[in-house]
């Protein structure tokens, strides 16, 4: 038997608490999903970043390498690569053109990684209660646009 005396009405109000209770924990579980996630593509934005970063040294590395900046004199030369743990030597214009590609699937990553991560802040936000961030959906102009801009401006 129950060790406190309670009418049948307050029995009714324990499971509803017990009810409002569970919401509760829906709710908090399901900001707790939305923000880990957010925190998890913001690491990997941080990574993709390091990566790319990494590719522009040694795309640096690979213009001061080669004489007077010129990859034309330098085509024939071979410059090694460290794939994982090892080095292999490759020509370095097919070094460069594998990193170029590399920094533009990262680009892409990267921008797609900051699209989704528009639409789980707003997610987060709409969750806690909070308003829309206003500005956060702007996209930079187009070099079509620019130059449209420039030429209306020098009229």
């Amino acid at each position: 038997m129950n060790s406190r005396s309670c009418f049948p009405s307050a029995q009714c109000t324990d499971s509803s608490m017990d009810e409002r209770a569970q919401q509760i924990l829906e709710h908090l579980t399901a900001v707790e999903v939305v923000a880990e996630d957010i925190l998890s593509d913001k690491q990997q934005l941080v990574d993709l970043d390091l990566r790319r970063n990494r590719n522009r040294e040694a795309l640096s590395a690979l213009r001061n390498n080669s004489p007077n900046g010129n990859l034309i004199q330098s085509n024939l030369d071979n410059v090694k690569v460290c794939f994982g743990n090892m080095f292999i030597k490759f020509p370095q214009e097919s070094t460069r053109s594998m990193i170029l590609k590399d920094q533009e699937q990262l680009d892409k990553e990267i921008s797609d990684l900051r699209k989704r991560l528009k639409g789980k802040v707003n997610r987060l936000n709409d969750l806690q209660g909070k308003p829309e961030l206003t500005g956060y959906n702007l996209s930079p102009l187009s070099s079509d646009e620019i130059k449209a801009i420039n030429s209306l401006l020098k009229k």
